[in-house]
């Protein structure tokens, strides 16, 4: 670990040595008196890429000069667009390419994903979640529950963390697994809390679920872009994710779904169809009969959003180009800088920040409980010209994301801070 020094001629020394740095200049910054503004809300919106606006002009000049035609004659053909997307997808989430889709946003990628794969049955019919999971996540798994006719309270096991303590333990997820092995039909945990900023072990919580005879999937809002994540190789059996946090597809962007490919092939798992799932070559001639496409895509229902994915290309190529090794190097560094930055204010102020997210099990983004302060002081900061996110009470998330965030940036951020408090 680097000896970090809280000084702006510091910041400007590891910005110098820092390989991704250039990129920062291919994203566009909100303003501030002029200047850049602190922005560490890439965990809620990615910023957009500059070269977003081209991606999309291509598709609307093929649009006014094709017409329908351009679902064959776009230099994109939009016929198989969303197959243009899939193998970079794949690197990023660790996936082999037929396992991964982008279709649809986030939570109807989830209820799609447990039609298939929460089968409850009058002995087997608990689902595992964390506790204060994303409420998005939380109303689909209790609705799922009560479609299915059974009760939530009896229904939904929530992990949570011990009293006085923010990480929930891993032990006590293998425990209620262990405990509920006779009754469990699926444990879907966010990959990362978005409330903490906790990390799970997935690879630990799949072996153990399938253990105890259950499926496992994941949300990886916070997770896709964040994480070094290997999708196949944990055997996880499903997952979703957004695309417009830290893959910066923009708002309401396009989502991913995977699904393993030992599910691929099972002709007995239910699903909700649409035509864009049925055999390619067979789709136009419209017959009554599903036949599902043999990988993941069999889950797609409608034609893909063609301006949506072409935002997602946009920022995606940019991914490609850098690699998933590279951006968790720096934002390790970024992280623990921040980290730092924090400690030293800590030492000045009397301690009145602390940090909840845990030192080993994280990815970009700390959460900061700010002790005795409120909302005033989020306000400040985005009068101040830094972009954080604030949860209720007292919790300021700020995520440094390794594309475009500095050290400059860690430092500006410390520097109003400490004036603030």
């Amino acid at each position: 670990m680097t000896d970090y020094i809280n000084s702006l001629e510091f910041a400007k020394q590891l910005d110098q040595k820092d390989i991704l740095n250039s990129y920062r200049d291919k994203f566009y910054f909100p303003q501030h008196n002029g200047q850049d503004v602190v922005y560490f809300t890439g965990n809620s919106l990615g910023l957009q890429p500059k070269a977003t606006k081209s991606y999309l002009q291509q598709e609307l000049d093929d649009w006014a000069k094709f017409g329908v035609e351009g679902h064959f004659l776009a230099k994109n053909p939009w016929m198989s667009y969303h197959e243009i997307l899939t193998n970079k997808t794949a690197k990023i989430v660790g996936a082999l390419p037929s396992e991964v889709v982008m279709m649809n946003q986030l939570t109807v990628n989830l209820h799609l994903l447990m039609v298939s794969f929460y089968r409850p049955t009058k002995q087997r019919y608990k689902i595992l979640c964390e506790a204060k999971a994303f409420p998005s996540d939380q109303y689909a798994l209790q609705s799922q529950i009560k479609f299915h006719g059974f009760e939530i309270d009896d229904a939904l096991i929530e992990i949570a963390p011990r009293d006085g303590e923010y990480e929930i333990r891993h032990d006590d997820i293998y425990k209620a697994i262990d405990e509920h092995k006779d009754s469990l039909a699926l444990i879907m945990i966010g990959g990362v809390n978005y409330f903490s900023g906790q990390v799970f072990d997935m690879k630990a919580i799949v072996e153990a679920g399938h253990k105890a005879g259950a499926i496992v999937g994941f949300d990886l809002a916070h997770g896709a872009g964040n994480l070094k994540l290997q999708l196949h190789d944990w055997n996880v059996d499903f997952a979703a994710w957004c695309s417009y946090k830290y893959l910066n597809a923009g708002p309401g962007s396009v989502a991913g779904a995977f699904v393993h490919e030992r599910h691929h092939q099972n002709t007995n798992l239910p699903l909700f169809a649409g035509w864009w799932g049925h055999d390619k070559a067979s789709r136009f001639k419209m017959d009554k009969t599903f036949v599902p496409i043999q990988s993941v895509e069999r889950w797609q229902l409608s034609n893909a959003p063609i301006f949506s994915m072409a935002a997602y290309k946009a920022s995606l190529d940019i991914f490609d180009e850098v690699g998933m090794d590279k951006l968790i190097a720096k934002s390790k560094e970024l992280t623990s800088y921040l980290e730092f930055i924090v400690e030293e204010i800590n030492k000045q102020k009397n301690n009145c920040l602390e940090i909840i997210t845990p030192k080993q099990n994280r990815g970009c983004q700390l959460s900061i409980v700010a002790h005795g302060q409120g909302r005033a002081l989020y306000d400040k900061l985005i009068e101040n010209g830094v972009i954080p996110d604030w949860r209720e009470p007292n919790v300021i998330r700020c995520a440094p994301v390794p594309m475009y965030n500095s050290f400059i940036d860690i430092y500006r951020f410390g520097e109003i801070l400490m004036r603030l408090l």
